[in-house]
Order: C-alpha cells, then sequence, then structure tokens
C-alpha cells in the first residue's frame, strides 16, 4: 500500500475523547500522514449545514501527537472538510474519517449528524470516507473496545476502496471488547423519533421550548443496524447520498404530469 493521505474531522469538536482516539488509531497505520481538521467547538446535530452567511477561520493546533498535524476550525463538520480539501491538505485525501462520536447514529440519525455529514461531503468530493459512531453519549465514554475494529475497517476500505458515491457508516455498541460478537454489513433501519416540544418559562416569565423525544424501531428485520447493535456487533451501513427513490419513478411517471393541451390551444 502507498503511503496513504488520512483527513480526519468530527462533530464533537477537536478535543473531544472520541476523535482524540480515532487521530491515535490512524496514527498508528504504518506509514499513514494524517491531517485533523475539526470544528472548534462541539457541532452535534448540525447535519450537512454549511457556513455561508459569516466568515470562517481556522488555527493550527498544537497538540500532542507527533507528526499529526491539525487544525480548529469555526465552522461546521461540512466546512471543516469543505476547507481542508480546497485550502489546507496537500493533496485529495486518500480517506476520511469522521468520529468517534458520542452516541449513535444508526438508522434515522444518519439523517441528523454532523459525524456522517461530513463524511457525506468527502464522498462528494470523491474521497471514500467513514463514520464512526459509539453507542454511548458520555463524554467519558470507554473508545479502547472497538480499537481493533476500527483499524481493520479502516485498513480494509484503504485497501479496497469504495464505490463513488457511497461511504460508510459504522456504528458500535457499548460493550467490553471480549462481548463484542464482530462486525456485520447492514441495512439501515426504518425507525424515527417520536418528538414533542416541552414548553417552559425563563426567570422573565418567557415561553421557552425544549425538545424531548423517544427512538421508536419500527422494523423487525434482523438484518438492520439496530438489530446488530442490539444483539452485540459492529454494524457497517454503506450509505448513498443519491437520494433518488429510483424505484418510484415509473409509477410517477404514469401521472398525468404532462396533460395535453386543449385542441384549440396553439
Amino acid at each position: 500500500m502507498e503511503k496513504p493521505l488520512i483527513l480526519v474531522t468530527n462533530d464533537d469538536g477537536i478535543t473531544a475523547p472520541g476523535i482524540r482516539k480515532l487521530i491515535q488509531i490512524v496514527n498508528s497505520i504504518e506509514g499513514a500522514e494524517v491531517y485533523v481538521v475539526a470544528p472548534d467547538s462541539p457541532q452535534s446535530a448540525m447535519g450537512h449545514a454549511i457556513t455561508i452567511n459569516s466568515t470562517l477561520h481556522v488555527e493550527e493546533m498544537r497538540l500532542k501527537n507527533g507528526a499529526v498535524r491539525e487544525w480548529a476550525c469555526s465552522g461546521t463538520p461540512v466546512d471543516c472538510v469543505k476547507l481542508a480539501c480546497d485550502k489546507i491538505l496537500p493533496r485529495k485525501p486518500d480517506l476520511c474519517v469522521s468520529g468517534i462520536n458520542h452516541g449513535s447514529n444508526s438508522s434515522i440519525n444518519v439523517i441528523y449528524s454532523g459525524t456522517m455529514s461530513a463524511a457525506v461531503e468527502a464522498g462528494i468530493e470523491g474521497v471514500p470516507a467513514i463514520g464512526f459512531s459509539l453507542s454511548d453519549f458520555s463524554y467519558h465514554a470507554d473508545f479502547d473496545a472497538a480499537e481493533k475494529f476500527i483499524k481493520r475497517i479502516i485498513i480494509e476500505t484503504l485497501k479496497n476502496g469504495l464505490p463513488d458515491g457511497v461511504v460508510l457508516n459504522v456504528n458500535i455498541p457499548n460493550l467490553p471488547e471480549k462481548e463484542i460478537k464482530g462486525i456485520r454489513v447492514c441495512r439501515q433501519a426504518r425507525a424515527r423519533w417520536d418528538e414533542e416540544f416541552e414548553e417552559r418559562l425563563d426567570p422573565r416569565g418567557r415561553k421557552y421550548y425544549w425538545l424531548t423525544g423517544k427512538f421508536v424501531n419500527m422494523d423487525g428485520g434482523e438484518d438492520t443496524d439496530e438489530w446488530a447493535l442490539d444483539n452485540g456487533f459492529i454494524s457497517v451501513v454503506p450509505v448513498q447520498f443519491d437520494l433518488t427513490a429510483h424505484q418510484t419513478m415509473p409509477w410517477i411517471n404514469q401521472w398525468n404530469l404532462n396533460e395535453k393541451k386543449n385542441k384549440n390551444e396553439k
């Protein structure tokens, strides 16, 4: 394998324990040239947001990572990838890895995730990409159990590449290493958030709202990411950013969308 250039990013911020662990893992790959461009503060649930109405700033960091070069960006996770590819990296990266996210990004969560949107943006740029998430929202989550699995997935992706337009969504159960049963390639479970906004009053008597909700899995399949996580497996879901519902096109083409003009009309 030629010396790979790997971009590392996330949505929890450049100092979050998850990205520090991911940097350590990537830096242990022999010959890897590692660059980090990540938000300077938490950007969770930003989805594919980009900054268009204000300026962006990047600052090179001096953290203890040996040969790793790092930049903190004032923008979103997607901004980080865009700036990295256009202004910071010496060439197009061979791989972009995003995470390790504090909390799962399985099922419908992929839509909201800043972690996965960074990976998707890399895919749009033509860079193979992987988003990694651990099913533990704690700031002090233990990422050690997943280390060897993450490294294996990264090496296999570098070796085999990914189809154009596809990135990987990897979710890891919050289990000790000895209890993780392996890795499963899955489909995204059909699920949603049953949400509501709690109405509260601030000290001045003004109303404000706090989003709450519970996750509802409507999918009983044993080939889904939710099933894998619930049963002790790491889930790998190939995600495509072409959102076209191709199977629906023939049906919609049968609609009377192009109504013929009245014969008296020119």
